[in-house]
C-alpha cells in the first residue's frame, strides 16, 4: 500500500475560473502542486480528484491531504 506524500503544512492559494475543469493531485507526488501531473500513474491506488468551482476567485487548496473537504483546505493541518 503506497501512502500519500504529504508536499506543504499549509495550503496553497490559488486562483481559479468558473467552470473550468482541474485536477487536484491525491497522491502528494506531482511536481506541479496541488494539481495532478500523472506522477499518480505509477500507483494503482491514487487517482486525481476532478473539480470545478461556481466562482472565479481565488481558493485554498489543500497540501497536506489530509482534507475532508478536497480540495479545500478545512485547516486538518494544524
Amino acid at each position: 500500500m503506497n501512502q500519500v506524500k504529504t508536499t506543504k503544512n499549509y495550503p496553497e492559494k490559488v486562483s481559479l475560473e468558473k467552470d473550468k475543469k482541474y485536477f487536484w493531485c491525491t497522491c502528494g507526488l506531482s511536481g506541479n502542486q496541488p494539481f495532478c501531473d500523472g506522477a499518480h500513474k505509477s500507483s494503482n491506488e491514487f487517482k486525481p480528484h476532478h473539480f470545478e468551482v461556481k466562482e472565479t476567485k481565488e481558493y485554498y487548496l489543500c497540501n497536506c491531504k489530509k482534507t475532508k473537504n478536497s480540495p479545500f483546505c478545512d485547516g486538518s493541518h494544524n
